[in-house]
């Protein structure tokens, strides 16, 4: 089983900046893809962006631009660094991950969350 941390949430003014990080642990060999979903009040759970076991990187149009994902490998942490962030960016944040390689389809498995919410 894999065990995914999120830490770094918060409450942040529009155009501000916060860093999420999440650690795996348990066994993560098995992990190959990871990412980030967020859910907003009343909303569906949607994809942020994710990231190759190599460094590649998918965005969601939202946020491209302003958010970046990054990983490191010998730590088993995967970030989302949040830019210029808006209202609308108000979510709980989860850490994915997936056993395949490219982040494709529904995640294998799934953080427990973390509120981020920016006041206008």
């Amino acid at each position: 089983q894999v065990r995914l941390v999120e830490s770094g949430g918060g409450l942040v003014q529009a155009g501000g900046s916060l860093r999420l990080s999440c650690a795996a642990s348990g066994s993560i060999f098995s992990i190959n893809a990871m990412g980030w979903y967020h859910q907003a009040p009343g909303k569906q759970r949607e994809l942020v962006a994710t990231i190759t076991g190599g460094g590649t990187t998918k965005y969601a149009d939202s946020v491209k631009g302003r958010f970046t994902i990054s990983r490191d490998n010998a730590k088993n942490t995967v970030y989302l660094q949040m830019n210029s962030l808006k209202p609308e960016d108000t979510a709980v944040y989860y850490c994915t991950a997936y056993k395949g390689m490219y982040g494709l389809g529904p995640p294998d498995y799934w953080g427990q969350g973390t509120q981020v919410t920016v006041s206008s």
